[in-house]
């Protein structure tokens, strides 16, 4: 309540003031889930007399220092960390800073922030995947598998699930069964096409390895039923092929051992 009174004070001296200007700048800023984030303010005058910050959707209450309980607090002069984060801190923010110009005016600078969230989870096949992305800005949920480069979308604002795999719960977009297939990145995208959103699922390690394993024996099985099917084949040629060559060597001989006891005729003649 104290906050907002002294905003709408803050609020009634700029326009006695007469003095308002605004500057724009779009800064993209990436944090990972559960870590801190900082929105760097890039301004370096001493007389700020009052922050505000916002989303788009809502004012934020900014503690003044650390030691506060909330999750989003000052840091120096102006900028401002948000701890723990949470994909529903994924976004855009804007800062407003108010400072007095060497007049003594009050102005006025806007800092503009995009918000990507990302993050690494793994789950087993077969256990459920929940994924609590659908934020009220979210438009789209696209998914790239591991052994592809192209993205496919999976949820849209417009048109609602694309797969018949998944279901939704709350804000949460849900796979019952997780298989191989359902591993890889998926991302948010806010109605600009921004990235709000990434988040890698991989199956255990150890499930990994024994895939690997699975497919290696496979592999190996797949060898050797070549292997012994071509040593058929060759055995079939040989048994076919030396009693051929033995007889046609055995017939050579005979008729060389005609033509030797016939040359003598052939030799008078």
């Amino acid at each position: 309540m104290a906050g907002g009174l002294n905003l709408l004070l803050l609020f009634c001296f700029v326009i006695s003031s007469g003095t308002l200007s605004v500057g724009t700048n779009t800064i993209n800023v990436a944090g990972e889930k559960g870590g801190n984030t900082s929105l760097q303010c890039q301004f370096e005058s001493k007389k700020i007399s009052y922050t505000v910050l916002n989303s788009l959707s809502e004012n934020i209450d900014v503690c003044p220092t650390e030691e506060c309980s909330g999750r989003v607090f000052k840091q120096g002069s102006c900028n401002i960390i948000i701890k723990d984060l949470r994909f529903s801190d994924a976004g855009t923010y804007m800062l407003h800073i108010y400072y007095h110009n060497d007049q003594g005016e009050l102005e006025r600078q806007v800092r503009t922030y995009k918000l990507h969230i990302h993050d690494e989870i793994s789950v087993k096949i077969g256990e459920e995947l929940k994924l609590d992305v659908l934020l009220p800005n979210a438009d789209k949920v696209q998914h790239q598998s591991r052994r592809s480069t192209k993205w496919k979308e999976d949820w849209s604002r417009t048109d609602g699930l694309q797969r018949e795999q998944m279901t939704i719960s709350d804000r949460n977009l849900i796979i019952n069964e997780f298989t191989a297939r359902d591993a890889g990145t998926y991302r948010v995208l806010g109605s600009e096409g921004e990235i709000m959103i990434t988040v890698i699922v991989e199956e255990p390690k150890e499930t990994m390895d024994n895939t690997d394993v699975v497919i290696s024996n496979d592999t190996i099985y797949s060898i050797l039923t070549w292997i012994v099917i071509a040593g058929l084949h060759a055995m079939a040629l040989v048994m076919y092929v030396v009693p051929c060559v033995k007889k046609h060597q055995w017939l050579s001989k005979e008729r060389v051992k005609i033509i030797l006891m016939n040359w003598p005729q052939c030799k008078e003649m």
